[in-house]
């Protein structure tokens, strides 16, 4: 699988991320299949959150429990987490002591020395930037993380952050699928006054990441919308699954891989994360990081999901 610097630091990352949020009722064994088939298939980048589970941190300890990794082997993988949703309220607390405490969860939680890469998980309305550059550089300094950055973040809410933070933010992880693409739908439309499609509600955020050497990290890259469910094989998209399956024939892949495909072929280098615990998806998934579709396969995926080319 093709790797590239996240956010032009030092790390190599994988094209696809293995996301793990809904892996707490599983069992040792289903833990370790899907990170077997993971490693496998070429992925070795794992994305975790402290809310993913009941209590706080039960996802990212059913992780750490289930597979015990020895130092060497945890040495060999890059295990991200995002802290500042309080699921009490619920509400976010991007202030120091908050972020310092979540981190402190995970590491304990996941059985790590460090984070390879924080996120602030959505923005907080009441950010003050100043307590985000305090809790980064004493993580930093710790050792306890070893980079960092946002999720569903604005450019400008970047920009603010930027001006007291010290270290650069490599990430900014993004819903992005064929079907729900705002991000680039969007542009593509600029100046169409009569397309709903023109209207701007991410303020250029793919470009904006593209020219400041932030990695995209599409998340739910198979959702038809918000949590809406699957367009692969999802009858509300006839069209569009005809498309996947001509392709997936073409290219001698299964249909996953063409959704994966899709958002690999872009030339911003997004890494896809996926939400999926079953091998088999992992595996299906993973194998669209190695096609190449061509400009009309790309064109025609996206018309076929139901945006305008002008």
């Amino acid at each position: 699988m093709k790797t590239f610097p996240l956010g032009g630091s030092d790390l190599a990352v994988p094209a696809v991320v293995t996301g793990v949020m809904r892996i707490q009722e599983k069992s040792d064994a289903e833990v370790r299949a899907l990170f077997d088939a993971s490693l496998e298939a070429g992925i070795d980048f794992f994305d975790h959150a402290d809310i993913y589970g009941t209590p706080v941190h039960g996802c990212e300890r059913r992780f750490a429990d289930a597979l015990r990794l020895t130092p060497s082997q945890r040495a060999e993988v890059t295990l991200q987490t995002k802290a500042g949703i309080v699921t009490d309220g619920p509400y976010f607390d991007f202030s120091h002591d908050h972020l310092v405490e979540a981190v402190e969860g995970s590491l304990e939680a996941l059985r790590t020395d460090y984070i390879d890469v924080l996120l602030l998980h959505r923005p907080d309305a009441l950010v003050e930037p100043e307590e985000v550059a305090r809790a980064f550089d004493e993580l930093e300094a710790a050792g306890k993380v070893r980079a960092f950055g946002v999720s569903n973040h604005t450019p400008a809410q970047i920009e603010l952050l930027k001006k007291y933070v010290r270290q650069p933010l490599v990430a900014n992880q993004l819903q992005l699928s064929i079907t729900h693409a705002p991000i680039i739908a969007q542009g593509v439309a600029m100046n169409m006054a009569a397309l709903d499609q023109s209207i701007s509600r991410d303020l250029g955020v793919l470009d904006y990441c593209r020219l400041h050497d932030i990695t995209v990290q599409a998340w739910s890259p198979f959702q038809a919308g918000f949590f809406t469910g699957v367009f692969l094989g999802n009858p509300d998209y006839p069209e569009l699954n005809a498309v996947v399956d001509r392709l997936a024939a073409a290219h001698d892949v299964p249909p996953e891989a063409i959704a994966t495909a899709w958002i690999t072929r872009h030339p911003a280098r997004m890494q896809v994360v996926l939400g999926t615990t079953t091998p088999e998806r992992v595996r299906a998934a993973a194998l669209g990081a190695d096609v190449e579709l061509t400009r009309p396969e790309w064109y025609e995926l996206y018309r076929a999901a139901g945006h305008l080319v002008p």
